[in-house]
């Protein structure tokens, strides 16, 4: 069974209600169809009833199970209104300035609906920047409780492969933190295990990634990877994590028994922690082309609620998985 298998199945066994913004994009509309074929979850679209099944009509698909909301004529757009404005007042937010913000922005829509209890998770980015889904996220959910900071990673599942979990890993942060710092790489550390425990349910073998493999070479960069790791090893001492390694030292059993002998990760690493987003959000896209791994994300963690942000880059497939990943991540809620 393929990883996003297992997954589909956790989702169809409790049901949660997804809210899909972007229902002018057709990839949106073909993956609300087969969600709802599948039974992964209960779906709102946002958007014109009568464009959103015109449209289902002409790709050939059907969402009739779908509940339409538009924020144009919906019941509860005062609600809605009246509780953006109260979240938003202090940073100088009126009431004409909160209808406003909810009728040009579905994704800000959609954010308020899950503030008010009326959907579980949301997914958007077919067709948007990662800010456009993050921002309103921030401003209306806020982080979850206990969380230190909002970061991104790709679910990586890759075919015919020995490494990792049978060929699933995570990969982090590939999606949002351009530069963190080695408290943030180790709090981004913490939080990527965790979500490999919740959606992969192994254990989770963290590897700090870098150019260097246990002071093979001498540069600030691995002077950063290094201090993560002792940062991670300080704050989490319950996390399996080590560093710095390289990525064949972190997930080839042979490599690390001659670069990293004794180490607890070396050679069996499922989760990996790139030292800045230029080497995570490569890596993920060179492992996506070249061994044709599915890749689902960027995935956020540290929101109160399940928003998951999509590349533009993505198929209705990719977005399917993504709708089945926040299903699973709001049953834990």
């Amino acid at each position: 069974m393929a990883f996003i298998d297992g997954i589909k199945e956790k989702a169809k066994s409790d049901l949660k209600t997804i809210i899909l913004p972007e229902s002018e994009d057709e990839r949106t509309i073909r993956a609300a169809a087969k969600a709802l074929e599948e039974g992964l979850a209960k779906i709102i679209l946002l958007g014109n009833p009568d464009t959103i099944q015109a449209d289902a009509a002409k790709y050939g698909v059907d969402v009739s199970g779908a509940v339409i909301v538009d924020p144009e004529s919906c019941d509860k757009f005062e609600n809605y209104q009246k509780l953006l404005f109260e979240l938003r007042q202090k940073k100088g937010m009126t009431m004409d300035g909160a209808k406003e913000a909810l009728l040009a922005d579905r994704t800000m829509f959609g954010v308020v609906m899950l503030k008010a209890g009326d959907g579980d998770g949301l997914v958007s980015g077919a067709c948007h920047s990662t800010a456009n889904t993050l921002r309103p996220a921030l401003q209306v959910l806020k982080t979850s409780p206990g969380s230190k900071m909002v970061s991104a990673f790709f679910l990586m599942d890759v075919p015919n492969c020995e490494y990792g979990h049978n060929g699933t890993f995570i990969f982090a942060d590939s999606g949002l933190n351009q530069d963190p710092d080695p408290d943030q790489l180790a709090v981004i550390a913490n939080d990527s295990a965790a979500s490999f425990r919740q959606l992969v349910d192994a254990d989770p073998y963290v590897a700090f990634i870098s150019h260097s493999t246990k002071g093979s070479a001498k540069h600030e960069l691995v002077d950063k990877v290094v201090a993560a790791v002792a940062s991670a090893h300080e704050n989490y001492p319950d996390l399996v994590c080590d560093g710095e390694l390289q990525v064949d030292a972190a997930i080839v059993p042979s490599v690390a028994a001659s670069k990293a002998p004794g180490s607890p990760v070396a050679g069996k690493a499922n989760v990996l922690v790139f030292p800045n987003l230029d080497c995570g959000n490569s890596a993920y896209k060179l492992v996506q082309r070249l061994a044709k791994a599915e890749a689902y994300g960027p995935m956020l963690q540290g929101i109160a609620k399940p928003v998951n942000d999509l590349s533009r880059g993505c198929s209705w497939e990719d977005i399917v998985g993504v709708i089945a990943l926040t299903s699973v991540q709001a049953q834990a809620e």
